[in-house]
């Protein structure tokens, strides 16, 4: 349940103005190109307008306009999700987004914690690539073997979702080998899992993005099929190391969890042997 944090009179008015502000610097900052809207001839402002952030956000024009106007009205934590996709808004900015609105964020599948255990197990499974993801695809935790056969590491932390990177990163499309063949599979799988969030902001702009940012996921998720995860050889194209052989594992972190440990063993002794070790 969403919580407001209380303020002294003065303090809230202080908060909500610096709320604007906030708001009006990061829609400044993004073309309307990077979201998939035209650039048009008759902005006076750069970045976004106020009303194509709502209608990005799936929020009232009306209602965000009072918002960046610094008036006293209340925001929902999934209101505030949907905007800081918009924006584009690190973890830091939206953690600043959140204390401005005085809103109290709870635990959800966004910013889970992962346990120390956890994070020991991830490292135990070296050289073998492990990550920690949720049912939309966010990768919430990885070891350096994973680091080393995608480089995640080197994707900023809120673009860091397999489904965004496999239709968006040219870099991480040409590890997998047989791309155009698993895509529609994952696609398939990602529609399934979202049948229990159809109403949740942060799901809503992640499709929104993907089917503006990607034609082949717009083919995709046209098709309206949906599948259930499995396990299977999945290969790479490791820039160094040349061509690898995984089997697939997904482990379920408990029997009503989203959470899963994907874990990648080399299928073969050759992809075994290329692997670095780790110490």
């Amino acid at each position: 349940m969403t919580t407001m944090i209380d303020a002294p009179p003065r303090a809230g008015a202080a908060r909500r103005r610096a709320l604007a502000d906030f708001l009006r610097s990061r829609r400044a900052r993004i073309a309307p190109e990077e979201v998939g809207l035209p650039h048009g001839t008759r902005r006076r402002t750069p970045g976004l307008r106020r009303e194509e952030v709502a209608q990005l956000a799936g929020v009232g024009v009306t209602w965000y306009t009072w918002l960046e106007q610094g008036r006293d009205i209340r925001a929902s934590e999934q209101v505030l999700d949907a905007i800081a996709r918009t924006l584009r808004l690190d973890r830091n900015e939206c953690t600043h987004l959140f204390t401005l609105a005085g809103v109290a964020r709870t635990m959800g599948p966004d910013n889970v914690v992962i346990s120390p255990a956890l994070e020991r197990m991830l490292a135990k499974l070296e050289p073998f690539p492990a990550i920690v993801q949720n049912t939309r695809t966010d990768i919430l935790a990885f070891n350096r073997g994973f680091d080393w056969l995608m480089d995640v590491g080197g994707v900023p932390v809120d673009e860091r979702n397999s489904i965004l990177l496999a239709f968006t990163r040219p870099d991480w499309r040409s590890r997998i080998v047989g791309w155009a063949e698993h895509m529609p599979a994952t696609v398939a799988q990602f529609r399934a899992a979202m049948a229990s969030h159809l109403t949740e902001p942060s799901w809503k702009c992640l499709v929104k993005h993907l089917r503006a940012e990607s034609p082949e996921f717009e083919v995709m998720w046209n098709r309206h099929e949906v599948a259930a995860p499995r396990n299977f050889t999945k290969r790479f194209r490791h820039p160094e190391a040349g061509l690898l052989a995984f089997d697939s594992t997904y482990l379920w972190l408990g029997c009503r969890s989203e959470l899963r440990l994907v874990t990648y063993t080399p299928a073969d002794d050759e992809t075994l042997a290329k692997l670095p070790a780790h110490t």
